[in-house]
């Protein structure tokens, strides 16, 4: 046994929202064995005792939109890459993610689906690999944003079906949509349906969020904006219970529309997102997303012709920029990257929470989110 002592605990309260408490130690092997009062606890008793001096202890965060980090990307026909990705979140607190594909060739998207598959059943040292966020090709060319518009198709369900076990998000333009069960399908098949890269009007964008699409991709980005008179994809995503993922660099999405959009939800049904590339980490000058060259200066990355191409956000530094540009508290913007995508991909049973019996998927950092140790699996990987 291993236990964490001297921090302060995020953890569920009654109510199921997560609350900071102090005074308690943390048990675990691979999963939580115990959480208890530090004046019960004997550390004769356990293997290791690791003293938190007084950070948060919180579950593993879980970032369901990545392309890439650390040179790598999810479409790298090398097979390290994804081992690189997963060793790479581990060190911004990340303990499981969904990578995710873009608009390419469709053969070449199937074999990044066929690595994952392997991925999600192999023993690593970093995050959890859950499966895929597929984005693309089912997208609006008017709104492809860095996305190769020459490999855009129209959504079909059998392309997608002999990986239904693989891809637990799947972006699509419902304006795209010809196959009037495709949402349906998607839904039988425990397949999350999200809605961007779209032209749809406010309409559109709530019909299918009424036919089951319960979730929206990089929330602003690459859709129709709010507008008094046409509300659009985000005045639909507003209007609704839908996930909304949120790129949380500043870049993406300006300070003022984060409160704006955290207010507009109620501070839930948010979920903070990377959307990083390869770049991410490498610091500035030009990398690849696609087969196109990207540009990146500081917390910008562009394509040649000024589009902005995904981010080099860490989430850690995210979550930190969201709770400044909201006020939000650090147990609530917890919550939004640990228990709603968790909740919503089905896996709140074994992730997600620091709950006896879960997996000890943990992440220690301070109040600015700076990770000083990560845990997954009980072992540690930061």
């Amino acid at each position: 046994m291993r236990a964490i002592q001297n921090g302060v605990l995020i953890l569920p309260s009654a109510d199921g929202h997560f609350t900071a408490q102090e005074g308690l130690v943390l048990c675990y092997d691979e999963r939580i064995t115990n959480i208890l009062p530090a004046a019960e606890f004997r550390a004769a008793d356990a293997e290791t005792v690791i003293d938190a001096a007084g950070a948060y202890v919180a579950p593993g965060f879980l970032n369901v939109h990545i392309h890439g980090c650390d040179g790598a990307d999810t479409m790298d026909e090398d097979a390290d890459a994804l081992r690189r990705i997963a060793a790479f979140q581990a060190r911004t607190g990340v303990t499981a993610f969904l990578p995710t594909t873009m608009t390419c060739a469709f053969d070449a998207v199937e074999r990044a689906l066929v690595r994952i598959r392997r991925a999600m059943n192999a023993d690593g040292t970093g995050a959890r690999v859950l499966g895929a966020h597929m984005e693309g090709p089912f997208i609006s060319p008017a709104k492809k944003g860095a996305q190769d518009e020459q490999y855009i198709l129209p959504p079909a369900f059998a392309k997608i079906a002999p990986y239904a076990d693989v891809i637990k998000i799947i972006t699509i333009a419902p304006e795209m949509l010809t196959e009037e069960n495709f949402i349906a399908q998607c839904r039988t098949h425990g397949i999350i349906v999200s809605l961007g890269h779209t032209a749809a009007d406010y309409n559109t964008a709530r019909a299918a969020i009424t036919d089951g699409a319960a979730h929206i991709t990089h929330l602003c980005n690459a859709m129709t904006g709010l507008n008094h008179r046409r509300p659009g994809v985000l005045g639909a995503a507003l209007d609704s219970d839908a996930n909304c993922e949120l790129i949380v660099d500043n870049v993406h999405v300006h300070p003022a529309m984060q409160r704006i959009i955290y207010a507009a939800k109620r501070g839930a049904h948010i979920i903070p997102i990377t959307d990083s590339l390869r770049a991410c980490g490498l610091g500035d000058g030009v990398s690849e997303l696609g087969g196109q060259k990207v540009f990146v200066k500081g917390t910008l990355a562009t394509l040649a012709d000024g589009t902005i191409a995904g981010s080099v956000l860490c989430l850690n530094h995210g979550l930190s920029i969201f709770r400044e540009n909201t006020g939000a508290s650090i147990p609530a913007v917890v919550e939004t990257a640990t228990r709603t995508p968790a909740e919503e991909l089905g896996v709140y049973d074994r992730l997600g929470s620091l709950t006896v019996g879960k997996y000890a998927d943990i992440a220690i950092f301070d109040e600015q989110f700076r990770i000083h140790r990560t845990v997954i699996g009980g072992r540690d990987c930061f």
